[in-house]
């Protein structure tokens, strides 16, 4: 869906444990870059569509990249130097929240997240959205009280604790079940775009590729890229049976731009072409037809 943009100021108010700046949403053009620049609280975004490059200078002094995908989020603390530019061809749109306080770093860090930990993951779709929708709460609630907003902050941060994945308290088969989790989730919600790699889908986990490839095979003994084009091919397969979709518009729908290229892949999976496939397993409706496409 699209987003409106918008910006606005906190009253300034005394709320000593927590309390709002400014916050706001923004669709930024292709390559728009903020920074470098240090702030003076802490500010957290969440990118909800696109991508983008985060620089981060750690207390160690040395600046590091992060590629980020949406669904996912990056905080800034005061006085850290940080620069962040919007992809090219796909920029991303984020939503953000300044806010500081007495209680704003112990609140950070149980979430996992920090001056030197500054990405957030959440730990499945459902987090996802319930962080979204308090962010959004408090964007698009101008004419509320304080009070409301702060309580909302509040909420905010409460999910962003029992959403993300705290780095110190997941270890070892508990953890990587996480990481697959996130991965197949990304897939699910991709798959039919044509362009999507493999690499993005280790960006949007955090993970180096070929730690992601090794916990695919060790979990469900399959690599990543296999995994993309079965979950691809068992999609393909249900538009064939259910509905009367052209084989050439289910290629598309399933994330490949050449028809012959989406046969190929049917035929090693399914042992048959597409159109064969269908012929057998079609399944009839009604008077003999098929229903069409949702």
């Amino acid at each position: 869906m699209p987003y409106e943009n918008t910006f606005t100021l906190f009253p300034n108010e005394r709320y000593m444990d927590m309390t709002l700046v400014q916050y706001g949403l923004e669709q930024c053009p292709p390559n728009y870059s903020y920074g470098p620049v240090a702030r003076n609280h802490f500010l957290f975004h969440y990118i909800l569509s696109g991508k983008g490059c985060l620089l981060s200078t750690g207390s160690d002094g040395k600046t590091r990249t992060y590629q980020l995908l949406a669904g996912s989020g990056f905080l800034i603390c005061p006085h850290q130097i940080n620069t962040y530019t919007a992809d090219s061809e796909h920029p991303w749109c984020y939503c953000w929240l300044e806010f500081d306080g007495l209680k704003c770093k112990d609140i950070l860090t149980a979430a996992g997240i920090s001056f030197d930990a500054p990405i957030y993951h959440p730990i499945n779709g459902e987090s996802r959205e319930l962080l979204k929708n308090e962010m959004l709460s408090i964007i698009y609630s101008k004419d509320r009280s304080s009070l409301y907003l702060i309580g909302h902050l509040y909420l905010f941060l409460d999910t962003l604790i029992h959403s993300s994945f705290n780095h110190s308290e997941l270890t070892g088969g508990r953890l990587k079940d996480l990481y697959i989790r996130e991965a197949t989730a990304f897939v699910e919600q991709n798959y039919h775009h044509c362009n999507v790699t493999i690499r993005d889908m280790a960006i949007f986990c955090n993970l180096n590729q070929n730690y992601l490839a090794r916990i695919f095979k060790e979990t469900l003994h399959q690599t990543p890229q296999q995994f993309l084009i079965y979950y691809r091919m068992n999609k393909a397969a249900e538009l064939l049976r259910y509905t009367s979709l052209p084989v050439g518009e289910i290629s598309r729908q399933v994330g490949y731009q050449s028809q012959l290229n989406f046969s190929r892949a049917f035929k090693n999976v399914y042992g048959s072409s597409p159109q064969n496939w269908r012929k057998e397993h079609r399944m009839e409706t009604g008077k003999g037809k098929m229903r069409p496409a949702q």
